[in-house]
């Protein structure tokens, strides 16, 4: 990000370049025009004087960040699926059971799984997908919480002293969510992920919600939300279409390899949104899709091309990109045109593997950072894949 001399004042210009002639004595920082503005936010929170306790909170929760893209940095190349559910669910009890295949599965089709590090349905999660395809991300408790034998020990174990730091590497690291019964915990990450992605802050993924046959924990949560939310006009009839109920391990790995079948990502460029897509649409099918989807745009019709055009460069060239004036309000809507797109007729048959479907193949150090993005005039949803 550029820095704009004109719009600071004097005396940050002159701290701005100091840092930037301490960053230049280091190794390995492309960006240094932004960790210039990183130290630069640091002094003036020293200058502020805002007390021990809060500065001692920024300290800890900027190392378990700065830490924790570290320890993912070297595995964004594929893709992971976040698996939640309670810490109490024992190793007898058919959830268990459930998760523990659901996790091995994925570990098949080539996604890692990320769990909190717990026992329960966590510790499910990492003995299914086995130490070498597995993240643990957890929090330190005065109760309950202890690393599972799975995942202890292990390079891809971070530790986490707040909720807040843990709840945002879970989102932006995953490309998809598991939900098993459970407690609070387990309705806080996934009510939190329903609005991140109901509200355009987060990327648009497979949110499943499972659990063993027979059982009612997520019908009765589906009813509760169909009658009390929908039924009194606190959602729209398509956000019930953002998460998808299931008893089948199979079923669940199945929808989530399907949404990355020909999706691949999407960004905002100006006042466009960007769909990297591996087929393009024929002519025909283009059309039905701006007479199906008309409603979500703000003008023109949906457009496709081999590249952006404010991308002329692109790394990949490989990419068909769709282009249209997104209302960005409609995100359920928009879950459906990906859906349409991972089904188009037109698509040849299903060549690639599951696992290629959960190889990304490039960095994703622009995933979750949509507000910064937007200060350079490029609003970033999704994986620069």
């Amino acid at each position: 990000m550029p820095i704009n001399p004109v719009a600071m004042k004097a005396n940050d210009q002159a701290v701005i370049q100091r840092c930037l002639e301490l960053l230049s004595q280091v190794e390995g920082t492309a960006d240094r025009e932004i960790a210039a503005e990183l130290i630069q936010a640091v002094v003036k929170l020293s200058a502020d004087d805002p007390g021990r306790g809060e500065m001692r909170l920024m300290l800890r929760a900027f190392k378990e960040l700065r830490y924790a893209f570290k320890t993912f940095k070297g595995y964004r190349h594929r893709r992971k699926v976040s698996m939640f559910g309670s810490a109490r669910t024992k190793p007898e009890h058919p959830d268990y059971v459930l998760a523990e295949h659901m996790a091995r599965l994925c570990a098949e089709a080539g996604f890692m799984v990320i769990t909190g590090a717990g026992p329960g349905i966590m510790q499910a999660g990492n003995v299914g997908a086995g130490q070498a395809h597995s993240f643990g991300v957890a929090i330190k408790l005065p109760f309950e919480q202890s690393t599972n034998k799975a995942i202890a020990g292990d390079d891809k174990l971070i530790h986490f002293r707040y909720f807040f730091s843990r709840k945002l590497i879970f989102v932006k690291e995953t490309h998809a969510i598991a939900l098993f019964p459970g407690g609070f915990g387990t309705h806080d990450e996934g009510f939190e992920v329903l609005t991140l992605v109901q509200t355009g802050r987060a990327d648009p993924l497979p949110i499943v919600m499972i659990e063993h046959a027979g059982g009612s924990y997520w019908k009765e949560w589906d009813r509760f939300v169909r009658k009390e939310l929908l039924g009194n006009g606190m959602i729209s009839p398509e956000d019930t279409s953002l998460y998808h109920i299931t008893n089948d391990a199979a079923d669940a790995v199945k929808h989530i390899t399907q949404f990355y079948s020909n999706y691949q990502s999407l960004r905002y460029v100006r006042d466009d949104l960007i769909l990297r897509i591996k087929h393009a649409p024929t002519p025909e099918e283009l059309d039905d899709l701006n007479t199906k989807f008309a409603d979500i745009l703000t003008g023109g019709t949906i457009t496709a091309s081999m590249t952006s055009r404010f991308e002329p460069e692109s790394k990949f060239p490989e990419m068909a990109c769709l282009s249209l004036a997104f209302n960005r309000r409609s995100l359920a809507r928009l879950r459906h045109l990906i859906d349409r797109l991972n089904t188009l007729p037109s698509l040849p048959p299903l060549k690639e593997t599951a696992v290629e479907a959960a190889e990304v193949g490039v960095n994703e150090s622009d995933r979750g950072l949509s507000e910064i993005a937007e200060e350079e005039g490029v609003k970033i949803i999704g994986p620069e894949i």
